[in-house]
């Protein structure tokens, strides 16, 4: 019954490109002697895991996730395939340390995979209050488990000051009016608090000029991913992990990150760009070791969805992807 659920529910986004890239990724680990394991370091649902452990019948995944539901969904969906994967409950930015733990002495990380964002699971669980669409409890937290140590985003709402809330609207929404949402969010927070998606989503509707609101949708929907990423910390730990994950994994190893806004994309392009790049200085006559790089880009850019794909999931609509591969002497990079 969950399995069916997870399936039907979640659309694996550029799946077959994500799978190719992994492939190869696995395929050189093989060369090279060992036993391939992949990373899905965003495992939702796991329709990504189940493409791979379909696809690679020599591959193991090991799947990490911070939310208790998406591994109870994520287990079932993927019981067939045996001991060949295991779910880990825990934060991303641990992937180096989860593949020293969990990796036996034959196995390398042959990839990571990276679906950054809020995934489907919680967007279509009204009671965990990620969406404005649904009135639900005020949440917003990716591990809403009773011993997590995130504060969810009415306790945030309940003692932030005008200027830091100012500050994330406009930092991790890109919001134009987040001086005056933010002071309306704390004027309306001294009479009554805020507990429900629904009062929220009504106090910054009435905070954004009129005049603003004939386009680019809902006008709570920067406050409301602006939230959701300050409560779940997500930039800062994206941030930590993707060096993380270029040092897990093996030589001749893959990273496939797919992001979904502009602040995420630009953290993967950096983090990617300083390994990919030499960093000797400016009119060095030999470039040395240090300097070298040390992973190779697979994109040109960043990789979009076709239409095709666009058309039957339009949560696809938004997503870029970027893969890259740790440098090896003895084969040549594929893309």
């Amino acid at each position: 019954m969950a399995e069916r659920e997870a399936a039907d529910r979640h659309v694996p986004v550029m799946r077959d490109r994500c799978i190719r890239l992994l492939s190869l990724g696995a395929e050189n680990i093989r060369a090279a002697g060992h036993r391939p394991v992949i990373i899905d370091a965003t495992l939702g649902m796991g329709g990504h895991a189940e493409a791979l452990l379909a696809a690679e019948p020599q591959v193991s995944v090991l799947g990490l996730d911070r939310d208790p539901q998406a591994h109870e969904l994520a287990a079932a969906r993927l019981a067939p395939y045996g001991d060949r994967f295991r779910g880990i409950h825990t934060v991303y930015d641990r992937v180096d340390e989860v593949a020293a733990e969990e990796l036996a002495a034959d196995q390398r990380v042959a990839g990571v995979l990276l679906d950054l964002g809020v995934s489907s699971l919680q967007l279509d669980e009204a009671s965990r209050g990620f969406a404005y669409s649904y009135d639900a409890p005020l949440d917003m937290r990716m591990d809403a488990s009773e011993d997590s140590p995130d504060e969810s985003v009415a306790e945030l709402l309940a003692r932030i000051e005008v200027r830091e809330l100012s500050q994330i609207l406009r930092e991790y929404g890109e919001e134009r009016f987040a001086g005056r949402i933010a002071k309306a969010i704390v004027t309306r927070r001294e009479s009554q608090p805020f507990t429900s998606t629904a009062d929220l989503a009504a106090v910054v509707d009435r905070a954004v000029p009129a005049a603003s609101k004939r386009t680019g949708g809902h006008p709570a929907k920067r406050t409301f991913q602006a939230l959701r990423i300050a409560v779940n910390e997500e930039l800062e730990v994206l941030r930590r992990t993707i060096p993380h994950a270029m040092d897990a994994v093996a030589p001749g190893g893959r990273i496939v990150a797919m992001s979904y806004h502009s602040l995420e994309d630009r953290i993967v392009k950096q983090a990617f760009a300083r390994r990919t790049k030499s960093s000797a200085p400016t009119g060095l006559p030999v470039e040395l070791e240090e300097h070298k790089p040390t992973f190779t880009s697979l994109t040109r850019g960043a990789e979009l969805p076709d239409e095709t794909e666009i058309a039957e999931n339009p949560r696809a609509a938004s997503a870029k992807l970027r893969a890259v591969e740790k440098l090896m002497i003895t084969r040549r990079t594929q893309a």
